[in-house]
């Protein structure tokens, strides 16, 4: 009998550990299962002698038992499309040296313009306002001794008149005291940052960040999507090309135009999915004044950090990159190659592995539908709004039966904050948009 007892799995906590005192931190349901998780030995003989992956033989595996949290992080790399898995270990040495390189300087950048960058601390108060005058907080030179640093680059030249000019820096140097902000309330229960050098690091990712990509900047809930990053990878430029690529996919969510926020978009589409899936939900909370479904912004926005444990939030979005893997998707982000992605040769059957189960579901769609233009095919629908909809339609009754006020929907998803199935949200999401595809169809 005991032979056929289900494998419980072990438990994550010990790569993840709890600061002492915090009690009030979900427990992470992610076991590493024999046979089922993605371990190290299975990882390594993926790859050739000459360094070749065959994704295909981890994609399954990610989706159905996650990945061991010893090699999570390079295998992060390839599902964000940090390397092509038809790369060799030489070609991709080459390509993380130059990376390194490469953030070296733009640090580097950073760091003239203002010395805190680099400098193994951070800061939690306006240094410029919007004007440009520097602002001499006290609380700035506490926490930095800034005086003791250089003087930032763009004020050598004139000693008299200190005000910054040019906008960009400005708008940067504005940013820079909310990441410190948030950064001190991210994840504030593991250990890894009680250390002062792994807040520092975190901040000095999102500020370079915030410089590289001046068209987004930093937005408030970057650092919960960065903090693994930081946590998984040692090199610090490794986390912040691994970051990169995951803001590929997310910057729009952070883009603000006029009064709306590019979030935004994903939440009308939510609206429709769940019009199509489960229109008697749809048309209650359409009721209750939430067709806008407001109530999932943050779900969207930083990746259900919030609704899932640590553990388990890592575990939902390996399982998303999986589902949605391309291996074209390194070609797609370095520029390499400029042919329409979907209108690529026909696959073989080999081919096809290398694809997630979910975006081969999705290309074989586009393949059924292109003399079609112009129909809302769900192709290009991100797995992510289809798990806020596989997570409403598990509290549906709930929220049909109790929900008299958008006050009563914000409080049945918040109480099962922290305390969510990752695995079984994904496989509802699979399900839902499955559903989806055949009503839009018919």
């Amino acid at each position: 009998m005991n032979m056929c007892r289900k494998d419980p799995g072990l438990p994550t906590d010990s790569f993840y550990e709890i600061r002492a005192g915090c009690t009030d931190v979900p427990s992470t349901k992610f076991r590493i299962k024999a046979g089922k998780t993605l371990s190290v030995k299975r990882w390594r003989s993926a790859f050739t002698p000459e360094g070749y992956l065959d994704i295909s033989k981890c994609l399954s595996r990610i989706y159905h038992g996650g990945i061991h949290p010893s090699i999570r992080g390079e295998v992060w790399e390839f599902l964000l499309g940090c390397y092509d898995p038809k790369s060799t270990f030489d070609e991709r040495e080459k390509i993380r040296q130059r990376r390194r390189d490469q953030y070296a300087e733009v640090k580097e950048s950073c760091s003239r313009m203002f010395p805190v960058v680099g400098s193994g601390k951070f800061i939690t108060a306006r240094v410029i306002t919007a004007n440009g005058d520097p602002v001499q907080d006290p609380v700035v030179l506490l926490e930095t001794n800034l005086e003791h640093l250089p003087t930032p680059q763009s004020q050598e030249s004139d000693t008299v008149d200190s005000r910054e000019h040019d906008k960009d820096i400005i708008q940067w140097k504005l940013a820079l005291h909310q990441i410190g902000l948030d950064v001190v309330r991210t994840d504030r229960s593991l250990t890894f940052y009680e250390k002062q050098e792994n807040l520092a690091k975190l901040w000095d990712v999102l500020a370079v960040y915030a410089w590289y990509d001046k068209d987004v900047g930093y937005g408030q809930g970057m650092s919960d999507i960065c903090s693994p990053m930081i946590m998984l990878l040692e090199h610090e430029a490794d986390a912040f090309w691994c970051f990169e690529r995951l803001m590929q996919r997310l910057r729009g969510n952070f883009r603000c135009t006029g009064n709306s926020v590019g979030v935004e978009a994903q939440l009308d589409i939510l609206a429709n999915v769940n019009q199509v899936v489960n229109p008697k939900l749809h048309h209650h909370l359409e009721h209750l004044g939430g067709g806008g479904y407001l109530f999932a912004f943050r779900m969207l926005m930083v990746l259900f950090r919030r609704e899932f444990s640590f553990g388990d939030s890592l575990y939902l979005w390996e399982m998303m990159w999986a589902l949605e893997y391309d291996p074209e998707l390194f070609s797609l982000f370095e520029g390499a190659e400029t042919h329409n992605k979907y209108d690529a040769h026909k696959p073989t059957r080999k081919s096809r592995r290398q694809y997630g189960k979910y975006e081969r579901r999705n290309r074989r769609n586009r393949a059924g539908s292109r003399s079609k233009s112009g129909a809302e095919s769900g192709a290009s629908l991100p797995i992510s709004v289809f798990v806020v909809a596989s997570v409403l339609k598990d509290r549906s009754d709930k929220l049909l039966r109790e929900a008299r006020g958008l006050d009563d929907v914000v409080k049945i998803l918040n109480d099962i904050s922290g305390n969510m199935d990752a695995k079984k949200a994904c496989r509802g999401a699979m399900k839902i948009h499955k559903k989806y595809l055949k009503r839009q169809k018919s």
